[in-house]
């Protein structure tokens, strides 16, 4: 039985301020989020999304040194690109923060220092590697050696970008230093370790038992292997000089491992808004009729769904996370999308080579969303569904009933009884209630795909509708054409309400176009004859979208 929650904290994962976004970091939780925080702002829900860059980590200091900027030049940066990107696509935050922030940095280390008061932690010496001629401890981003597994010779220490393989920098054969390239040794050093091992049964019941039904598959099956190999303690510092010095004595050059700090800033984000607008954050993390969503890709989920909750766990104050509903991997022409390889298409890129075709990838995405497993972006796919279904569809019908509108809407109405509706017109009524439970049933369990789907097929009804009942061959004496025209503006109406979540700029344009006010574009209204007003004086009518031309796709090139 699902819990009636008063409010819910919607977080999508934060990005890292090393590059801009791409259409992957689109597809796998920033769209998916925005799709069902808009949805729950329809239904008037007391709803907050938050996110913020990610500041924190060597890559940012790797891009530091690849462009010759400081490591702070490069975060500012990059956070501005990041926040206007997603802004410009309709991604709805209500804050967009940083980790950065001297607010963060003091919730990140105030949460440490309260697990290690509370002694949960635990202190280790281990060997690291250490760059003799730089001075300097080595993350595992700072190491290259031969792959233990494919021998492929430019593998990082964490991670073989070739054959995928999670390492260890200590498995790499022939490491060197990237600071350097002098082969590094090996030097004891202190780190302070989350005793992960300690959570196993509790994390086994918590997941295995209490959301085997409602997770996702892809985000349980890959949980059940991390718990079925049985967790190990996880260092939660690093030496380093960049991030958020270790709040301890004698811990000097000791920074947070960015994985313990950036979830620790949707608490600080949260924090933020609620300074902004003179609210409780702590409703929003400590109490228990508080609905925590996390929305991220299927490479977070060990981070989301073990690590921080076992975090959360120890701290104590806490709610958790009731739903991780991560997304696969979205591929780029058939290969993995890679930032290093510049293998992308960057948001930013994006505005400025399809300006005004920001609802055209929200519907290409989301109609091809990697929700259970993988999927591929083409750019033929993309013109093919900018052209075959959103202008062949949904920009046809609404522009047919606003032409039709215009030529032939003579007589007024005061409201469309549904009794003396014609059978058509009832059993219309009737499918459009049922797909609206339909789409609220898809979104609610995060298939967006199928709620998209479902909301297209209302329009095709009324394509359908229009074809069939032709008002435009009847005398304009006659009262039918009139009726079927302002039934089928009532049905725009509520069309532009359920695409919203998913096309916000154009559901925006249609709700402008047939002068719908804001205090009919609610969930509850999706259903009602009465959404468009008499007298209706078409004005603004504009074209929703655009034709993609072959030439447009051929000769892109993007990375």
């Amino acid at each position: 039985m699902k819990k009636n929650f008063k409010r819910y904290l919607i977080t999508s994962a934060l990005p890292y301020a090393n590059g801009p976004v791409h259409i992957g970091h689109l597809a796998g939780c920033f769209l998916p989020a925005d799709i069902y925080v808009k949805y729950l702002k329809l239904k008037k829900k007391d709803v907050v999304f938050v996110c913020g860059s990610d500041e924190h980590g060597v890559p940012i200091t790797i891009t530091a040194e690849k462009e010759s900027l400081s490591v702070q030049e490069v975060a500012n940066k990059y956070h501005e690109i990041i926040k206007k990107s997603l802004k410009d696509f309709g991604i709805s935050f209500d804050i967009y923060s940083r980790t950065s922030s001297q607010l963060h940095k003091e919730t990140a280390s105030q949460f440490f220092k309260t697990l290690y008061d509370k002694g949960i932690l635990d202190e280790n010496i281990t060997d690291n590697f250490y760059d003799v001629e730089k001075e300097k401890f080595l993350a595992d981003r700072y190491i290259k050696g031969t792959c233990p597994r494919c021998q492929y010779e430019e593998a990082y220490g964490d991670q073989c970008e070739k054959c995928g393989s999670s390492l260890n920098a200590t498995d790499l054969i022939n490491p060197k230093s990237m600071l350097s390239n002098s082969k590094p040794i090996l030097k004891k050093t202190k780190h302070w370790y989350l005793p992960l091992n300690n959570f196993q049964k509790w994390l086994e019941n918590w997941i295995l038992l209490e959301h085997k039904d409602d997770w996702k598959q892809n985000v349980y099956q890959q949980c059940k292997s991390w718990l079925d190999a049985q967790l190990q303690p996880r260092a939660i510092t690093r030496d380093l000089s960049w991030g958020i010095p270790v709040p301890l004595d004698g811990a000097e050059g000791k920074v947070l491992y960015v994985w313990f700090d950036a979830p620790i800033g949707y608490i600080s984000a949260t924090k933020e808004w609620a300074i902004q607008n003179n609210k409780n954050w702590e409703l929003y993390w400590k109490s228990e009729d508080t609905r925590l969503i996390h929305f991220i890709g299927k490479d977070n989920i060990v981070f989301h769904c073990i690590i921080f909750p076992s975090m959360l766990k120890s701290h104590g104050e806490y709610i958790m996370p009731d739903n991780i509903p991560a997304n696969e991997f979205l591929n780029l022409e058939g290969k993995k999308i890679s930032t290093s390889k510049k293998w992308a298409i960057w948001l930013d890129d994006f505005i400025k080579k399809f300006p005004g075709r920001e609802d055209a990838l929200r519907y290409a995405i989301c109609s091809n969303l990697p929700e259970g497993r993988d999927a591929d972006f083409t750019l033929k796919d993309f013109q093919k569904k900018n052209n075959n279904e959103l202008i062949a569809v949904l920009g046809n019908v609404v522009n047919r009933v606003l032409v039709l509108a215009e030529k032939f809407l003579k007589k007024e109405f005061s409201i469309l009884e549904k009794d003396l509706l014609g059978k058509y017109e009832k059993d219309f009524l009737q499918y459009l209630n049922n797909q609206k439970k339909n789409i609220e049933e898809s979104l609610e369990n995060f298939r967006f795909k199928n709620a998209l789907l479902e909301t297209m097929n209302i329009t095709r009804r009324l394509n359908k509708y229009l074809d069939e009942k032709k008002p435009w061959s009847f005398s304009n004496e006659d009262f039918e054409p009139d009726k079927i025209i302002f039934f089928s503006l009532q049905i725009i109406g509520n069309i532009s309400i359920l695409v919203y979540p998913f096309l916000p700029f154009s559901s925006k344009k249609i709700q402008k176009m047939i002068q719908l006010e804001e205090y009919n574009f609610f969930w509850e209204n999706i259903g009602n004859l009465d959404l468009v007003k008499p007298n209706l004086n078409i004005c603004n009518k504009e074209i929703l979208f655009t034709k993609i031309e072959d030439e447009e796709i051929d000769n892109l090139i993007f990375g």
